[in-house]
């Protein structure tokens, strides 16, 4: 939705230029025109501005039909300047593109395309009746017919390049802001996350002391009460309770302290089964080839990856992919040589799309049916975009590369390639 305000600014500077043009046409070339009525037609504009102005605040947010029948009325407005000024030979024809424009960026297809057919029309009628265009007394001016029709092909043509441009980069920048919209809200739970953690650790230290007095006041009754008491069991029970729970305290508190650094440690092929064992299942098989194969000793030990969850939800939402799309096969292979590191994911699918392809990576790119349209099947699996493109950004944060192609002829499906240069991931190298 548009603002009042950038609508009101924007007259304002046609309100400007329109009246500079003609009080300069007739005072300064002393070309003779309609003064009169070309300054009224131009103060009705400013008449309308003060109007909304007093009328609503700026800063309100205009319903899409408010906002259409302004531009509605910019239209009629400047055709009527061009019907006194000369019409489709007045060079200041092109401003029909204006609102167009303004309508192809902010508002629906319908009203940028009621105002692309206003404009045609204005600039159909304004090419056969207008005054006649200002130009020095006593002599008249007569264009081509040839030239008037180039101007009116030219304000056409115009007018539709630039709403489908200004629409389609108005579009984009939409579904960008969305995407980085929804990052920030996955960042923001990761920080709620993080600051629970911290809770944690805060929790653990506070409750230490209220569970030892609780350890020491249950052992003192222990010590008071006959070996045959009724309750010695259920003292029994919240001593041994109490000590399970400092234990639970003391790890939250010392979290860091006892992580296992050799956890943190993964052999690129064990990272790979363990992203593959729970993709595995009849519908597809899923074949690991490695340079582990060759048994060439020149390629070195074999690399091992840090823990890191950007890699692991990339290259897992890669598998799922390759698995949903598969027709019975898909294959996983990682190289690694002495200066990089690579994983290639091969399906027997359909492939990309060709329409698609250039765009694969970009937010809400999507070849997963039920995104945006109504498939009216049950049980598929619909996508929105939005898993590759998180994937590839957080691949490519790890200091990936990552690369998209379909298999060669006879041959058929999609091939994702991955590589790292060997001293970014591998510890041993690092």
């Amino acid at each position: 939705m548009l603002r009042l305000r950038t609508l009101v600014r924007l007259r304002w500077l046609a309100i400007v230029g329109q009246a500079g043009a003609v009080l300069g046409v007739h005072f300064v070339l002393g070309f003779p025109l309609p003064l009169g009525f070309c300054l009224g037609v131009v103060a009705l504009s400013a008449w309308l501005n003060i109007f909304l102005t007093i009328r609503w605040r700026k800063s309100v947010r205009l319903h899409e039909t408010h906002s259409g029948l302004l531009l509605v009325y910019d239209v009629i407005q400047l055709a009527v300047l061009l019907f006194l000024t000369g019409g489709l030979e007045n060079p200041f024809s092109f401003l029909f593109l204006v609102p167009v424009t303004i309508s192809a960026t902010s508002l629906p297809n319908r009203w940028t395309l009621w105002l692309g057919l206003l404009a045609f029309a204005c600039a159909t009628f304004l090419a056969f009746r207008h005054f006649p265009l200002p130009w020095l007394p006593g002599e008249t001016l007569e264009l081509p017919d040839v030239y008037i029709g180039g101007m009116w092909a030219a304000i056409v043509c115009g007018v539709v390049f630039s709403a489908i441009y200004a629409r389609r980069i108005a579009d984009e920048a939409r579904q960008m802001s969305a995407a980085l919209s929804a990052t920030e809200l996955v960042l923001a739970r990761e920080q709620r996350l993080s600051a629970l953690d911290g809770m944690a650790a805060a929790a653990a230290h506070e409750l230490g002391t209220p569970l030892a007095t609780i350890a020491l006041v249950a052992k003192e009754l222990k010590r008071e009460m006959p070996a045959d008491a009724p309750h010695t069991e259920d003292i029994d029970l919240l001593i041994s309770q109490t000590a399970r729970c400092r234990e639970i305290l003391a790890r939250l508190a010392n979290r860091e302290a006892q992580t296992d650094e050799m956890y943190q440690r993964t052999a690129i092929l064990a990272m790979i089964e363990d992203l593959v064992a729970p993709l595995r299942g009849p519908d597809a098989v899923i074949a690991v080839t490695s340079s582990a194969d060759l048994d060439d000793k020149a390629l070195g030990s074999e690399p091992v990856f840090q823990r890191n969850p950007a890699i692991t939800y990339g290259l897992g939402n890669l598998l799922e992919n390759a698995v949903d799309f598969a027709e019975s096969r898909v294959e996983v292979d990682a190289r690694w040589t002495p200066a990089q590191v690579s994983i290639t994911v091969r399906d027997d699918g359909p492939g990309f799309h060709e329409n698609v392809f250039d765009r694969l990576g970009d937010p809400f790119v999507t070849t997963r049916p039920g995104y945006g349209e109504d498939t009216g099947e049950a049980g598929q699996h619909e996508g929105m975009g939005l898993g590759f493109f998180i994937a590839k950004t957080l691949l490519e944060r790890s200091g990936a590369t990552v690369s998209l192609a379909n298999r060669p002829p006879p041959e058929h499906g999609a091939v994702v390639h991955v590589v790292w240069p060997r001293s970014v991931v591998d510890l041993g190298r690092a």
